[in-house]
């Protein structure tokens, strides 16, 4: 099963989660946690993982995307 929403910032637990219909699907994520992101500009979904560097910053792996970019990012992850 793949579920699909949007990335948001979760300020109950200080991590980015996953929105469907702006409810919370998985309240956060944990590093080593893997999903797939969409590249609007290839068009296709990019396999990566979350990860947090020093001082709380949350990224995802082998993307541009880490910390405030991560707000509102399509995402999926497979269950």
């Amino acid at each position: 099963m793949t579920t699909t929403g949007i990335m948001g910032y979760n300020s109950d637990n200080d991590r980015y989660g996953l929105l469907v219909m702006d409810l919370w699907e998985i309240e956060g994520f944990h590093c080593g946690d893997t999903l797939e992101v969409w590249d609007r500009d290839k068009e296709q979904w990019i396999p990566t993982r979350m990860e947090m560097r020093w001082k709380n910053v949350w990224y995802l792996v082998d993307t541009p995307y880490s910390g405030t970019d991560l707000e509102g990012l399509k995402v999926r992850v497979r269950r």
